[in-house]
C-alpha cells in the first residue's frame, strides 16, 4: 500500500499539515455508538471530524461512488451507501509476535531481524483496517517501545499503539523457558522475577525503558507446561509492582486465567485482564461490582485455533494439551456470555501472532463474538471499535464517528451488521482513514465491480 499525498503514513502526531478537508458523501453511517446507521455525511478536517450530518433520503443509488473536489478545494468521496464505521482496536496486541509456530520460538529470532518484522507486522495490521491497537506484551524489552515511537512520528505505517514489555513471570512460570541445564535467560519471553525487591527493581527497568503498561502473569499456560489454573506470585509480589507502576502513572495488565487469578486483578485494581477464561459466581460478581474500572480481552481466536487448527505445527486434535484447551475454551466462552450479560467490557483482540492465528486475520474475533459469546453484530464491533478506545485511554475521542474524534475511519464495501465477516476481507475495506489521512485511498471504480459481482 503506497504512501499517499494527504499528509505521510498516518500514525498519531498531530495532522497539522492536511491540506484540505476530506468530505465522505452519501454513506450509510455506523458510527459506533449502538444507534442504528443512518446515510448522511462526515467531514473531516485536519485530524478530526468536523460535522457529522443526517441525509434527508435513502441512500441513493446503490454501490459504485465516486471521487472528486468540491469549489472549496475539498476532497469528496461519494460512498453511495457504502458503510463508514470507526477504524477497528485490537484490545490484546501483540506487534512483536512473529508468525512463529509457537510460544518459544517467538524469541529466537534475532533482534534486529525482529525490529524488521515488527514494522511489517505494523503494516499487515493496518492495512487489515486496525487504525489502533493496545500493546499487550513485547518478545524483548524495547520492541514496542521503539515500534510505538516510530509509527507516532509517521516514520512507518501501522496502528495507534501503546507499549508494553515483556511479561513479568516467576521462576518456573509463563514466560521462563530456561531449561535446568541450560540456564540461559537470553530465550525467555518474559522477566523472571522473585520476591519483592526484584519485582520492584522490574518494574523500575520496564519503565525506564519508556513502556505504557507493566503486564505481570498471575497464571499459567496449558502449552508452557504450567497449567492455566495454576497461580503465581505473592501478594506482596503484585502489590509492590503496582504500586511501583502507579507511582509513576503507567497502566496494568494482567494474564488471568484462572478465577483466582482474575480476583487478584479485582483486589489489587490491574486494569486490564487478558483471558479470564475460568470464573464462577463469586468472581463474576466482584468484577461486576468493579466493572467500570476493567476491561477483559478473552483472546478466543488462541484457544480455538490452538486446539483444532494447529496440526501442522505438532499439536493435533485428540491428544491431551488440545483436550486441555477445549475445556479452556468451553469455560472461557461461558465466562464470555456471562460477562457481557452483566455488562462487563469484553473486548476483541485474540493474541494473533502465532503460525496458526497470523497477523491481519484479527477481524475474525468479530465473528467469533458473534457465533460462540452471542453478541449482536452491532455489539461484537462496538467490542472492537468504542471499547477498544476506551482501552487506549481515549475513549473521549477515539472508536466513534462523531464530531470532534480522531478521523481514524473505514469505508467498507458492503454492511457489517449483516454479515460481520466482511471485515476480514480486506478488499472490501475500500478506504482505510487514520488520524485524517487516508493510509488506504479508496478506488471507488474497484469498489463498485466487487458490490456487483
Amino acid at each position: 500500500m503506497a504512501e499517499n499525498s494527504f499528509g505521510g503514513w498516518g500514525g498519531n502526531g498531530g495532522g497539522s499539515d492536511h491540506a484540505q478537508d476530506v468530505v465522505f458523501s452519501n454513506v450509510r453511517i455506523l458510527d459506533g455508538t449502538g444507534e442504528a446507521p443512518f446515510s448522511g455525511d462526515v467531514t473531516v478536517s485536519g485530524n478530526r471530524i468536523k460535522t457529522v450530518t443526517r441525509a434527508g433520503g435513502g441512500y441513493g443509488g446503490g454501490f459504485g461512488g465516486s471521487l472528486s473536489w468540491s469549489s472549496n478545494g475539498a476532497q469528496r468521496i461519494d460512498g453511495r451507501g457504502m458503510t463508514l464505521m470507526p477504524g477497528l482496536i485490537d484490545a490484546h496486541l501483540h506487534l512483536s509476535w512473529n508468525n512463529a509456530p509457537g510460544i518459544n520460538p517467538i524469541q529466537l529470532m534475532p533482534v534486529e531481524e525482529h525490529v524488521v518484522n515488527c514494522i511489517s507486522m505494523a503494516k499487515v495490521l493496518i492495512d487489515s483496517g486496525f487504525t489502533a491497537g493496545y500493546g499487550a506484551a513485547a518478545a524483548k524489552p524495547r520492541l514496542d517501545v521503539v515500534i510505538r515511537d516510530a509509527i507516532r512520528e509517521g516514520k512507518v505505517p501501522g496502528p495507534r499503539y501503546t507499549a508494553a514489555g515483556p511479561e513479568l513471570t516467576s521462576v518456573g512460570g509463563l514466560g521462563d523457558a530456561s531449561l535446568p541445564h541450560i540456564p540461559h535467560e537470553g530465550l525467555n519471553l518474559g522477566i523472571v522475577v522473585s520476591g519483592v525487591e526484584d519485582m520492584r527493581r522490574k518494574v523500575r527497568e520496564l519503565m525506564k525503558w519508556g513502556v505504557d503498561t507493566i503486564k505481570i502473569n498471575l497464571s499459567g499456560e496449558e502449552i508452557t507446561g504450567m497449567g492455566a489454573e495454576e497461580n503465581q506470585f505473592t501478594d506482596e509480589e503484585v502489590a509492590v509492582a503496582v504500586a511501583e507502576a502507579r507511582g509513576r502513572h503507567r497502566r496494568l495488565a494482567a494474564h488471568a486465567r484462572s478465577k483466582e487469578s482474575i480476583q487478584r486483578c479485582v483486589k489489587f485494581g490491574i486494569e486490564i485482564i487478558y483471558h479470564a477464561s475460568f470464573s464462577d459466581e463469586e468472581t463474576l460478581d466482584l468484577l461486576e461490582a468493579h466493572k467500570d474500572k476493567h476491561f477483559v480481552a478473552p483472546g478466543l481466536a488462541w484457544l480455538i485455533n490452538t486446539a483444532r487448527n494447529a496440526a501442522d505445527y505438532g499439536i493435533k486434535p485428540g491428544t491431551p494439551i488440545t483436550e486441555a484447551y477445549e475445556r479452556e475454551l468451553e469455560n472461557a466462552v461461558e465466562t464470555m456470555r456471562q460477562m457481557h450479560k452483566r455488562g462487563i467490557r469484553v473486548l476483541i483482540g485474540g493474541d494473533y501472532g502465532f503460525a496458526w492465528t497470523p497477523h491481519g486475520t484479527n477481524a475474525k474475533d468479530l465473528e467469533y463474538f458473534v457465533d460462540m459469546v452471542g453478541m449482536s453484530p452491532m455489539e461484537a464491533i462496538q467490542a472492537g471499535t468504542r471499547y477498544g478506545g476506551e482501552i487506549m485511554g481515549m475513549g473521549h475521542e477515539l472508536g466513534l464517528v462523531k464530531e470532534g474524534y480522531l478521523a481514524d475511519m473505514l469505508l467498507v464495501d458492503g454492511d457489517p451488521l449483516a454479515d460481520v465477516r466482511v471485515l476480514q476481507d480486506h478488499q472490501r475495506i475500500v478506504a482505510i482513514m487514520q488520524d485524517g489521512r487516508f493510509h488506504k485511498l479508496p478506488d471507488m471504480h474497484l469498489a463498485g465491480m466487487r458490490r456487483s459481482a
